[in-house]
């Protein structure tokens, strides 16, 4: 790909499938640590992904996509995320993470009802992005 520099390339990876290949205007990608706005032109960068919104706006369209993990690259306006699953935000059943919440998950070891628990919470903080639109 030629280098633009008015635009981003995003890519996102999952082991089934590549589920985003497109040119952006800006991003914003879910880190471990929290969510970190991308602009054309960045510094290159590699760093651990955490559960949310990934946000891809391309002039007045923002596309949402709920990132589970994973690992993110940024290197010459290029954009990739590497993740074990991505799902396109609309898709997920908010309802049933708000009762994750809720429920005490018997049966499951303590660090498995955190992981589903930290995610469900993720996905009700991401479908409020939605909303706000």
């Amino acid at each position: 790909m030629a280098e633009n520099q008015t635009k981003l390339h995003c890519v996102v990876v999952t082991p089934e499938k590549a589920l985003v290949d497109q040119d952006s205007d800006s991003l914003v990608i879910p880190l471990f640590d929290g969510e970190m706005g991308i602009l054309p032109n960045r510094a290159a960068l590699v760093s651990k992904l955490g559960f949310g919104c990934l946000r891809i706006r391309n002039g007045s369209t923002d596309s949402f996509f709920f990132i589970e993990g994973g690992t993110v690259q940024i290197s010459k306006n290029i954009v990739t995320l590497l993740t074990p699953r991505a799902t396109e935000l609309a898709a997920l059943d908010v309802t049933s993470a708000k009762a994750l919440i809720e429920s005490n998950l018997e049966g499951k070891t303590a660090n498995e009802r955190s992981k589903l628990k930290e995610r469900a919470r993720a996905i009700v903080r991401a479908s409020a992005k939605l909303n706000r639109k």
